[in-house]
């Protein structure tokens, strides 16, 4: 099943091949501008992307596109926006239950451990504490 450019098999969520064709046949940079034209075009294909589910089903799905001013964000940031994200959207549903996190960047595993953190870290934490 498709779904918000991404497909949806029973063995989990894939990006649809038709829309990262152009970034996959895309020739190899040999420039600088040439590095340019493909980070402009890989970035375009940029999105936040998360799935809420109960006992192992789909429940609800939701995708962005990524700001303006987070395209300017070290990965580890953008990781974190990404668990944000779906907190925000769905908190009135998490509220009061137990909710298990699930991302594949590692540095996230010791977010709740650092001592000196930005105001930026600071109010997203306390939205995941919530």
């Amino acid at each position: 099943m498709g779904f918000l450019g991404h497909i949806i098999p029973v063995k989990g969520i894939e990006v649809d091949a038709k829309k990262t064709e152009a970034v996959r046949n895309f020739p190899r940079p040999l420039s600088p501008s040439d590095i340019q034209s493909f980070l402009g075009l890989a970035r375009y294909y940029r999105s936040l992307i998360c799935v809420l589910m109960q006992k192992g089903n789909v429940i609800a799905y939701a995708s962005r596109k990524i700001k303006i001013h987070e395209k300017n964000y070290p990965t580890h940031d953008l990781e974190l926006a990404v668990v944000v994200f779906p907190l925000r959207i769905w908190r009135n549903y998490l509220y009061g239950v137990h909710v298990d996190v699930f991302t594949d960047h590692k540095s996230l595993q010791y977010v709740f451990k650092q001592k000196d953190i930005n105001l930026l870290h600071c109010r997203w934490l306390e939205l995941s504490k919530d």
